[in-house]
């Protein structure tokens, strides 16, 4: 049987539909998502930087979650156009403003602080380049846990309010816990649905890994912080 040239069409196309293959499409989504997350960790980490050296206080719960959800609004809105883009940089560099005083809070009231800091921002870096390796390696599609994981997304909020309302540490705890458990879940899942093309907007897929990353690390800040936070 005559082998058909590495380069001729045929080749090409025989490639792009092996099983696991990522095609140009999920390739450039790829692409766009790490670069424009890096700019934005890069981002919030500055902003975060300056809240610190400022020293500015904390908002408070109600204007971090208006916030937060009204600029995710805009950004689902405006996800096809440039101006999405702008809105990410500013969603994240809202969410860095308010982790600063956070971060102060941490260093300052905290034996150790600054260590217990950096070891979390250390395993975070590590969960998640470890994560996005074995979903690129294995090109798998984790979409088998969408629902268990925004089911206990869920739960883990109500729990959350439950563990603020009635200052229940041990359940805060718990909950945090929980919270790295799916924050890790939802990057497989996310870098999964890339991989896979199930993800072919760059600027969602960008908010959503910042948001896991971001939640990912506060939650072993509370862990490591333990009862003292």
């Amino acid at each position: 049987m005559d082998q058909l040239p590495v380069n001729s069409p045929a080749a090409n196309s025989q490639a792009a539909t092996r099983p696991g293959a990522i095609d140009a499409a999920a390739q450039r989504v790829l692409r766009n998502t790490y670069a424009l997350l890096a700019a934005t960790l890069i981002w919030s980490a500055a902003c975060a930087g300056i809240a610190m050296q400022l020293e500015l206080p904390y908002p408070g719960i109600l204007i971090t979650l208006v916030g937060y959800y009204g600029l995710l609004f805009a950004v689902m809105r405006t996800r096809n156009s440039a101006w999405g883009v702008g809105l990410v940089f500013v969603l994240t560099g809202f969410m860095g403003y308010t982790l600063g005083p956070i971060l102060n809070m941490y260093v300052k009231a905290i034996p150790n602080g600054g260590s217990v800091v950096m070891s979390a921002l250390g395993i975070t870096g590590i969960t998640f380049l470890g994560l996005s390796a074995y979903a690129l390696t294995t090109r798998r599609s984790f979409r088998f846990m969408q629902s268990f994981l925004f089911v206990g997304v869920f739960a883990g909020i109500l729990l959350s309010v439950v563990a603020m309302i009635f200052h229940l540490t041990g359940l805060s705890l718990a909950v945090s816990g929980l919270f790295v458990l799916l924050s890790s879940g939802i990057i497989l899942w996310q870098t999964g649905e890339i991989v896979n093309g199930g993800e072919t907007n760059y600027v969602m897929a960008t908010v959503t890994l910042y948001v896991q990353i971001l939640n990912l690390f506060m939650s072993l800040l509370r862990l490591l912080g333990g009862s003292r936070n």
